[in-house]
């Protein structure tokens, strides 16, 4: 009889490779990016990421944010996620994720939905405390 530990939590979510990697790596544009790769969570935080950087106000970020996060949700699902457990950073392709999560927080948080940064944050720390660490401070 093997031993099953119930304490355990779920396994750790690896995603596979995102098929923006080596645009966003040749540093294309951003919006280029997200056109060729929409359901791309990686194309969504560069965008995102480049509308930060470019002055954008919040609520733009916040959409770019949301979309990518949504877009995260179903590879995240498509690749045996239950809704729960580390999503570790440690695993580049779990990034684009990790990134958009982060980006809605923040967004959230600057346009005063306290409720939303709360969650997303909260879900950053439980799904990576190296990326909480990293993209929240």
């Amino acid at each position: 009889m093997s031993h099953v530990d119930l304490m355990a939590g779920p396994p750790p979510t690896h995603l596979p490779v995102d098929p923006a990697t080596e645009a966003v790596t040749a540093g294309e544009d951003p919006a280029a990016v997200v056109r060729r790769f929409p359901a791309s969570p990686l194309a969504w935080a560069t965008f995102a990421d480049a509308a930060v950087a470019a002055g954008a106000d919040d609520v733009t970020v916040y959409a770019y944010a949301r979309v990518g996060y949504h877009r995260s949700l179903d590879t995240l699902r498509r690749n045996g996620w239950k809704g729960n457990g580390p999503v570790p950073w440690e695993h580049e392709p779990n990034r684009g994720f990790l990134r958009c999560l982060a980006l809605l927080a923040k967004a959230a948080r600057a346009i005063g939905e306290t409720d939303e940064w709360e969650r997303c944050s909260t879900f950053l720390r439980d799904s990576s405390a190296t990326a909480a660490e990293e993209l929240l401070g």
